[in-house]
């Protein structure tokens, strides 16, 4: 008379096992995807804090000119995609001095809007066509002069060309293996990059 009974115990454990395990291979799933980007087909998406991650790692920045008389120090990087836009937004703190003077004694902050490409060399997506959208540095009347404006220009070109928003990691560039990027957009909140067939 009991048998039935423990027969269907044994076969509800059994099926939540199998359905933990099922949630877990999921939840690894995910876990990986955010890490390495979610490939489909033939496009690889990257998502907002994929990429705020790989710049927190990356900053603070700190920047001479001039044989250090002027310098740059760019601190608190956040980047958000509006999902209306095919361009990111990065909003940054900054902090400039001149001549030896503490690097945070004038504060303000920059906002710059940017599309993304693709560089064979660094294996990273980097900052495309940006453009600086907002700029507010109290300290001097809340807008920059000629000298701080063509400094941020020169970090903004130089940080452009040379260091990634976000560099594809090993495992990701494994999953491609032979594939070309053809090209990368932003598109719905997300960058997406494009595979060759």
């Amino acid at each position: 008379m009991r048998k039935p009974a423990v027969r269907g115990t044994v076969v509800r454990k059994s099926n939540m096992l199998v359905l933990l395990f099922a949630v877990a291979l999921v939840a690894a799933g995910c876990s990986t995807l955010n890490t390495l980007g979610a490939m489909l087909g033939s496009q690889v998406t990257f998502t907002q804090p994929q990429l705020q991650h790989s710049l927190d790692r990356n900053f603070p920045k700190e920047y001479d000119k001039l044989g250090g008389l002027v310098s740059l120090r760019l601190t608190n990087p956040t980047l958000s995609i509006p999902y209306d836009s095919t361009r990111l937004r990065l909003d940054f703190d900054v902090g400039l001095s001149a001549m030896g003077s503490s690097s945070m004694a004038t504060t303000g902050h920059f906002a710059l809007s940017s599309g993304l490409r693709f560089d064979m060399g660094t294996l990273g997506l980097h900052l495309q066509d940006p453009v600086i959208e907002a700029v507010d540095v109290p300290a001097l009347g809340g807008v920059m002069n000629g000298t701080s404006r063509e400094l941020l220009n020169a970090w903004l070109s130089d940080y452009a060309r040379e260091e990634p928003v976000y560099r594809l990691d090993n495992n990701l560039l494994d999953r491609i293996s032979a594939r070309r990027i053809e090209s990368t957009r932003i598109e719905r909140g997300v960058v997406v990059v494009n595979l060759d067939e």
